[in-house]
């Protein structure tokens, strides 16, 4: 479904997804329309794309609107997202 970012094998992401996630959640990050997208938060670059990538990949951020090639736009959770920060959030997760 969502490889190793689906709901039921979310323990392999670390703290730094999370917390992109949570701005992400929060309103705070933009992303940049591309085959490789680039996450900001709070209009900085994150500082690491590559997991940035892996989000937008692995279905659980994308933009909020549409626009020009290269332009930056809200990102938003999916709900795929929003499940992950739901069962973070209440503490579950996967054994292996």
């Amino acid at each position: 479904q969502h490889g190793c970012f689906s709901r039921h094998c979310f323990s392999a992401m670390g703290p730094r997804s999370l917390a992109m996630l949570r701005a992400t959640a929060q309103g705070r990050a933009e992303i940049s329309l591309s085959c490789e997208p680039d996450l900001f938060v709070d209009g900085l670059p994150c500082c690491d794309q590559f997991t940035a990538r892996q989000l937008s990949h692995g279905g659980l951020v994308q933009p909020a609107r549409l626009g020009l090639t290269g332009q930056r736009v809200p990102a938003r959770l999916t709900s795929a997202g929003r499940s992950v920060l739901e069962d973070n959030d209440h503490g579950f997760g996967c054994a292996s």
